[in-house]
């Protein structure tokens, strides 16, 4: 387990999902785990974390992997040694363990069994290869293609997989939940071609079947129905093998049909996805910008349909996304129009006819007003509410002056109209934020050793204003920084010549204080390391992100977030502290600094509480006084030379 951990790095692991951008020494992209517009989800290459300040959620790569693929511990192990091909000694499971583990993976499980039972029908079966085959190599798809997205072929028979499948052990309950068996127990697909719809970790999720028979009654497509693993609109087809390809030209090409995804990957351009035949959702939207925030939307040459896609489109402006827009030729769509011209001039067609959103649906809306003032004031009011939604004010100063340029009018006017809009929308959202129900959300407090602190994001969550609290006390950021080093260095070498550990040296000149820490979260994760200490256990940073308490590891993570970044030019410059360890380095010297400001704290703490005592002793009890005094006098003494230690100028 401890290879695993150690081997798998956190950014490469979450770049499989989230586009990141260097910021500093560490790493920020958009939150996979909430819809939100701002990014705050921030990884940390160097501590091997990451954690997100929208919804709290923070952990290491098998934590990250545990929530985003909602698998269980060990399972996320067993995903993380697979990408880094690390063997794994697997203890044989009883029947029962087996039979636990198949029921959480079963509907995966289940669909990987369908997809290679229908690509298996395509490839081996008569009637596959005259009906199904013949229809994929006559739209120019190549075995390799086929095989690669998953296409198949379901067989014009009522059992043919419900049949094959119950009799491999499948329980016909999962069948019909997939959508895959008819609740009259019969195969739901017949006589289709089968598309395979995976999520982001290329797990199949869904189906969708186009019918063979023409003029049929039948719709031309059927899909799987929504389940614990496919929530239609929060998918998009192809994202899969479309995400790296996303990342590396930073755009989103966006078409219909599924048909029109495998094409263009095959002819090379890859950064493409499908909506399924449906308007962009936010789900899809905030997948696509987990990846990249521009998108460009191929559209068929069909005007009026066009023109209410656009309608939809909205949204996207919302999430700040940077949207074009290409209007293929008449007749076309992506897959036609590629078989026409070919992979070189549809790439350079698609870029020299990508127009922005806004000043597309300007024109486009233009053309039908054919001078008449009425409609023309219509239009004004629809670009109006498109621009008013664009988050960023420097991106409607441009479609302001742009749209005002196009439609002949003056800009002031445009300008008035669009800061109503704009007001509107404020107003409306605060008066929708007000109806949410509160969701409680990790707050960060304020004494949170993290990243810096900047504007909160933008998200859905509500947070819930928390109870009254009395602000941490210097004694408790002592404290922080005592557990935030048996954390980050414990387990490192205070001592050589003693053979002495951090954590030995700290909690060695601490254990009679212990009971006296003021914040319980603290201490804990300190007498923790005080049993492993006398368990003779290692201390690693690994042990506390890990814990099987959530709160502890929740902790850890925060705990390893530094306030401070490097310039980003120290290293390529090679800019470093010649006089001294880097900081992050520097255990003993850190150690000791924690120890005597967290001793000199204790000390001035004890020197307060004598005082009060000295207060109270009755006028005639001298004896008691003079006790007192001279305990006084000691912590005086105690406190003077913490101080001096510490660098701290000593009042007389």
């Amino acid at each position: 387990m401890q290879e695993i951990l150690e081997t798998a790095k956190i950014e490469d692991v979450v770049q499989e999902f989230v586009n990141l951008r260097r910021r500093g020494v560490n790493m920020i992209g958009v939150c996979p785990f909430h819809n939100e517009k701002t990014p705050s989800f921030t990884v940390s290459p160097a501590k091997n974390i990451f954690k997100c300040f929208g919804c709290g959620k923070a952990g290491d790569s098998a934590k990250f992997i545990m929530e985003h693929e909602h698998l269980s511990y060990p399972d996320a192990l067993r995903y993380l040694a697979r990408k880094y091909r690390i063997e794994i000694e697997e203890v044989k499971l009883t029947p029962e363990a087996v039979a636990q583990q198949q029921a959480e993976e079963s509907l995966y499980i289940i669909n990987d069994y369908a997809r290679q039972f229908y690509q298996d029908q395509l490839f081996d079966t008569d009637m596959g290869k005259s009906v199904g085959l013949s229809y994929f190599k006559g739209r120019g798809f190549r075995e390799e293609t086929i095989r690669k997205f998953g296409l198949g072929y379901a067989p014009n028979e009522y059992e043919a997989f419900v049949k094959k499948a119950t009799q491999a052990g499948y329980k016909l309950d999962f069948l019909k939940k997939l959508g895959l068996a008819s609740q009259y127990d019969k195969d739901f697909f017949r006589n289709r071609v089968m598309f395979t719809i995976h999520n982001l970790s290329g797990k199949p999720i869904a189906f969708a079947g186009r019918i063979m028979e023409k003029d049929a009654k039948a719709p031309k497509y059927i899909n799987s129905p929504e389940t614990e693993i496919y929530v239609k609109n929060k998918n998009l087809y192809g994202i899969f093998h479309a995400k790296t390809a996303i990342r590396k030209v930073d755009e989103c090409i966006l078409v219909e049909g599924y048909t029109d995804v495998i094409s263009l990957h095959q002819a090379g351009i890859e950064n493409v996805v499908a909506s399924s035949g449906t308007s962009l959702t936010e789900g899809q939207i905030a997948l696509i910008k987990r990846f990249t925030p521009n998108i460009k939307i191929l559209y068929d040459g069909d005007a009026a349909g066009v023109k209410a896609a656009l309608r939809g489109l909205d949204m996207v402006l919302e999430q700040d996304m940077n949207v074009r827009v290409v209007l293929l030729p008449d007749g076309d769509d992506p897959d036609s129009y590629l078989q026409k011209v070919g992979a070189t001039a549809f790439q350079e067609f698609i870029e020299q006819q990508a127009k922005d959103f806004i000043l597309f649906k300007t024109n486009l809306l233009l053309a039908e007003t054919k001078g008449d003032p009425v409609k023309k004031a219509g239009l004004v009011r629809d670009i109006v509410e498109s621009v008013a939604k664009v988050p960023d004010p420097f991106k409607r100063s441009f479609y302001v002056k742009e749209c005002a340029r196009v439609m002949e009018l003056e800009e002031q006017v445009l300008v008035t109209e669009t800061n109503k809009a704009v007001q509107q929308i404020l107003v409306k959202r605060d008066a929708d934020r007000r109806k949410k129900p509160e969701v409680k959300v990790n707050i960060v407090p304020e004494d949170d050793g993290g990243f810096p602190s900047e504007a909160p994001p933008e998200t859905d969550y509500v947070p819930v204003a928390p109870a009254p609290q009395r602000r941490a006390t210097g004694h408790e950021f002592q404290e922080r920084d005592i557990v935030r080093i048996l954390v980050e260095a414990g387990g490192k070498v205070y001592d050589e010549k003693e053979n002495m550990t951090v954590a030995e040296f700290v909690l060695g000149n601490i254990e009679d204080v212990l009971d006296d820490f003021d914040n319980p979260a603290y201490l804990r994760i300190a007498k923790e390391a005080l049993q492993l200490v006398l368990d003779k256990q290692p201390i690693t940073t690994q042990y506390f992100i890990g814990h099987n308490d959530q709160a502890i590891s929740e902790l850890a993570v925060d705990l390893l977030h530094s306030p401070w970044e490097y310039s980003p030019g120290w290293a390529e410059r090679e800019l470093y502290l010649s006089s001294q360890k880097m900081p992050e380095e520097n255990f003993n010297k850190d150690s000791l600094s924690a120890l005597l400001q967290f001793k000199l704290r204790k000390v001035i703490r004890l020197g307060e509480k004598n005082q009060l005592q000295m207060k109270q002793v009755p006028p005639d009890d001298a004896a008691q006084l003079m006790r007192l005094m001279k305990v006084q006098m000691k912590l005086m003494e105690m406190r003077n030379e913490l101080m001096k230690q510490v660098g701290m100028v000593v009042l007389k």
